[in-house]
């Protein structure tokens, strides 16, 4: 498109978005460029806008959302709307952990760890109070002065801060802040992302209501979908940028949900005109009950099991390991020696330091802290940083809106009423789009084999057959293409990578989506 074609065609978007914001009596959104935060040394070196969109009936759902315009030429470079998966867990775990410009500085956590101290006003002290852990069942511990060894205990994902008899030491916070450094390899330096709290009561997003809090897998798509088009009403020089709609983990079942919506919308003439060009999601959730089954595959492929373990499982529970008859013994007991196998492992990357294990496992007091954080550990900062009291000022939070922040918010009532999401990829072979599905090698939760089981369900043909892809002249992974003419789809593998790319590969995936996006072979 050339300069001139593109300024009147902004010229017409702007003209028809002006006049779609009269026709919304209800809408309301706020923007805010944010300058500075908590952690990060002088200013920004990019432009983050931080704000809400109502969306609903009424504008019942507040959503929040941190926008970051490319780097390297926003007026021309893609826009992406990015959803974390969870579900129900913030985008801002994308914006530290994964593909966002700003994430934590290890060796400051390393250096300077948050401090525990005794709360004086805790429920212990009038009853019995079971502790249990707050992030995926796995223990935490602190050191006591009077004690000869570590304390080790568990804390409630739904517990309050104020009842338990431990509490974070802000006094320590505030004297050792948890440092925010620069990400070299940041997608932002080839895109303009929107990194989205959905669904409401998801990070900073809220609703005035407590129905709004209900929602399912489509409702959540909905909401993302209205909200991205109320979003462009109000940015309208982004609405002739190319628009991929992005995400990982669970979310790799809500894209392409959104994605329809937006089909959908474009078809019967509704909202602004969206320069949808494709999707792209990571370590897919997708059907969860095949990507469970596929796990003792995987296991055994990459030698987690042995052959004689994988043919009894199999045999025995006829390749069903996720609805097994409870009368089924020998299945049941094979079951069990796999979890064994795979119960000290780091599900997440089967190579990384695993978390401390279960309380019921009689040698946890004897195993010992491992030397680097695992990444339940690395992702409890994010808490301890967004509740850190200057940071709601710093991203120009509404006040009394949100008590607590949480990475992710198990307490929203959520119903998975899509079981897979396959169809919604056949829908969409039928429309001119490009989709790119990535995977990492060393992912036992969403194991690569299942994502590639799915993808060869689709019947496409293949054009461009697997093939290793090369970072810093090294192999990074293999790929295969796929098309029927309109609909393009790219698979591929992240060589060493865990759930997600971004987080275990950054350079890797950095090159692999630059690629991608500017239409050139992996």
């Amino acid at each position: 498109m050339t300069k001139t074609n593109r300024s009147l065609r902004l010229l017409w978007l702007w003209k028809k978005s002006l006049l779609l914001l009269l026709l919304l009596p209800n809408f309301c959104s706020t923007q805010t460029i944010i300058k500075n935060l908590p952690g990060f040394s002088g200013d920004l070196p990019f432009k983050l806008e931080t704000g809400y969109v109502g969306v609903g009936n009424k504008d019942e759902l507040q959503l929040f959302y941190y926008f970051i315009e490319s780097e390297r030429s926003p007026e021309n470079d893609p826009l992406l709307l990015w959803i974390t998966g969870g579900p129900r867990c913030s985008s801002f775990s994308g914006l530290v952990y994964e593909n966002g410009p700003i994430p934590f500085s290890l060796t400051s956590i390393t250096k300077d760890p948050v401090e525990l101290v005794l709360n004086p006003y805790s429920w212990a002290k009038v009853r019995n109070f079971q502790l249990r852990l707050w992030l995926c069942d796995r223990l935490m511990h602190m050191v006591m002065p009077r004690l000869a060894s570590p304390f080790r205990y568990r804390i409630k994902f739904q517990a309050k801060s104020y009842a338990c008899p431990i509490s974070f030491s802000f006094t320590s916070i505030t004297k050792h802040p948890v440092e925010l450094v620069l990400n070299p390899y940041s997608w932002t330096k080839l895109a303009n992302i929107i990194f989205l709290d959905a669904p409401a009561g998801t990070g900073f997003s809220y609703s005035t209501t407590t129905d709004g809090y209900n929602t399912s897998d489509t409702i959540h798509a909905k909401r993302a979908s209205e909200f991205l088009q109320r979003w462009l009403l109000t940015h309208p020089k982004f609405l002739a940028n190319p628009l991929y709609i992005s995400g990982d983990s669970y979310s790799g079942k809500i894209v392409p949900i959104i994605v329809q919506e937006i089909t959908n919308g474009i078809e019967a003439g509704i909202g602004p005109s969206l320069n949808l060009e494709g999707y792209i999601i990571g370590n897919p959730v997708t059907n969860r009950k095949e990507e469970l089954n596929s796990q003792i595959e995987y296991a055994h492929r990459m030698a987690l099991i042995s052959t004689r373990m994988f043919e009894s499982t199999k045999r025995n529970c006829k390749g069903d390991y996720v609805d097994v008859d409870p009368n089924n013994e020998l299945c049941l007991i094979n079951l069990q020696a796999f979890e064994e196998c795979i119960s000290r492992l780091e599900v997440s990357h089967i190579l990384t330091p695993a978390c401390a294990p279960g309380i019921d496992d009689d040698n946890f007091l004897s195993f010992p802290f491992p030397e680097q954080l695992c990444r339940v550990e690395r992702q409890r900062y994010s808490e301890v940083w967004a509740n850190d009291m200057n940071v709601p000022k710093a991203l120009n939070i509404r006040k009394g809106t949100k008590a607590e922040w949480a990475r992710c918010n198990s307490s929203i009532p959520y119903i998975k009423d899509v079981r897979s999401s396959v169809d919604y990829h056949r829908n969409l072979m039928q429309k001119t789009l490009r989709a790119f599905v990535y995977s990492g090698d060393h992912d036992l939760k969403v194991p690569h084999i299942s994502t590639e089981a799915w993808i060869e369900s689709l019947s496409l043909p293949i054009v461009d057959d697997w093939k290793p892809w090369f970072s810093n002249n090294q192999v990074a992974g293999y790929r295969v293409g796929y098309s029927n003419g309109e609909y393009h789809l790219t698979y591929a593998t992240i060589k060493g990578g865990g759930h997600t790319g971004p987080e275990f590969n950054p350079r890797e995936s950095f090159d692999m989506i630059e690629r991608w996006l500017e239409h050139s072979p992996l």
